[in-house]
């Protein structure tokens, strides 16, 4: 039986190297369900149970801070990011055009093309109901973090240290994320 076509987001794992168990399993899962319909028809789609977003965490490098967005809907201290919109199939387009909107800054680079980490991340949407993101994170670099304007007023954003960061946010999957943050500024990853 032939394999499934590679997808863009396929040959990004492939090239990705997960950090830890954890990051191991969600990716495997991540491949599973591409390979399988209900990923392959769509995985961008967010009406279906588990679907593609991809989010990135903005750092200035001179001053080793990084920003984060108050999240209105899930009252939590975020990075930025989120989905697809319909025909975007790029995670990397998906990333900068939300980290774009979201923080008003222009000058948003890569830090790297490569994948900071990838995971399956479980969101409430109203009421009782959760989905699940297969979120593909990156690291974006600013070098006018002055020029940062809110999309929202009630998604106000923050620079902060990446100690105060992990401090600030609730959720344990955004500080994993931060700890590769602060291993790639060290040049350690």
């Amino acid at each position: 039986m032939d394999s499934p076509p590679a997808t863009p987001v396929s040959r990004l794992l492939d090239a990705h190297r997960p950090a830890d168990d954890v990051e191991v399993a969600d990716v495997e899962r991540i491949r599973r369900w591409l390979s399988d319909a209900a990923g392959a028809a769509d995985p961008w789609d967010r009406t279906a149970p588990l679907h593609l977003t991809a989010s990135a965490f903005v750092v200035h490098p001179s001053t080793g801070r990084v920003l984060l967005r108050r999240h209105p809907r899930q009252r939590a201290w975020l990075h930025v990011g989120g989905h697809g919109d319909p025909g975007e199939t790029d995670p990397v387009a998906v990333a900068l055009r939300e980290a774009r909107e979201e923080t008003g800054l222009t000058d948003l680079r890569l830090h790297s093309p490569a994948l900071l980490h990838a995971l399956v991340v479980p969101v409430a949407t109203s009421g009782t109901t959760v989905v699940e993101h297969a979120d593909l994170r990156y690291l974006l670099v600013t070098e006018h973090p002055d020029e940062v304007r809110p999309e929202r007023p009630d998604a106000p954003l923050r620079w902060a240290t990446l100690s105060e960061a992990r401090e600030l946010t609730t959720e344990d999957n955004v500080r994993r994320s931060l700890r590769r943050v602060e291993a790639v500024l060290r040049g350690e990853r």
